[in-house]
């Protein structure tokens, strides 16, 4: 009976496997730092130690089997926290992080025997995984466009600045005076993307303007 027991419990945690392979298999066709044998492993790890932890000490009235599990959720948050990096003012790895994080509360619930909650949190993982990687105008996170200007500044000079260039500020102003003119040196974050034409025709309508510089994307 013991044997028939243990090989159930296997089947438990051959059923993580292959639902750690399948998130896995996900991140892996969008070339993320975990992948296939990171997820797999985290999963058949955790199942095996919820395993462990509710079936391997049944016979001490002392121990307390869920500290063993309870170990699983902060065990893999230092796992989580080596694949996060922080590069170029952004962070890069921390849905993989997350990711890692459910994929390890995926191999528990398959090692307690929870085996269609196992596969329902698996489903939703992928699901969740793909929509929000869609090129859907609502989950595109919004792009802003570095623009430094130069143009003297004469009656409503500023705000025909900002309209053109639907900004509402400017940062790193600097302003100078030149030739009894009143000279500002600006850069502008906008969400509008400008070709070569659209500025040159620009400069050509507001003879104030008398630089225009488009830099990389922010």
């Amino acid at each position: 009976m013991d044997l028939l027991q243990e090989a159930m419990h296997l089947c438990g945690i051959l059923v993580a496997a292959l639902l750690g392979f399948a998130i896995g298999y996900e991140r892996k066709l969008r070339f993320k730092e975990a992948g296939i044998r990171t997820h797999t492993i985290v999963c058949v790890g955790s199942a095996l130690i919820m395993v462990v932890s509710k079936y391997g000490f049944y016979d001490s009235a002392e121990a307390d089997a869920s500290r063993i599990a309870a170990q699983i959720v902060s065990g893999i948050g230092f796992l989580g926290a080596g694949i996060i990096i922080y590069r170029k003012h952004e962070i890069h790895g921390l849905t993989t992080a997350a990711g890692v994080w459910a994929t390890s509360g995926v191999g528990m619930a398959a090692g307690a025997g929870l085996y269609i909650i196992s596969l329902g949190a698996t489903v939703i993982i992928i699901a969740v995984q793909c929509l929000f990687h869609a090129k859907w105008k609502i989950f595109r996170r919004k792009k802003y466009f570095q623009v430094k200007i130069c143009f003297v500044s004469s009656g409503g000079a500023c705000a025909t600045v900002k309209e053109l260039f639907r900004t509402d500020r400017f940062n790193r102003l600097v302003i100078e005076r030149e030739n009894g003119d009143t000279v500002y040196r600006a850069t502008l974050h906008t969400d509008r993307e400008f070709s070569s034409a659209q500025l040159n025709e620009i400069m050509e309508s507001n003879l104030f303007i008398r630089s225009i510089e488009r830099c990389d994307e922010t």
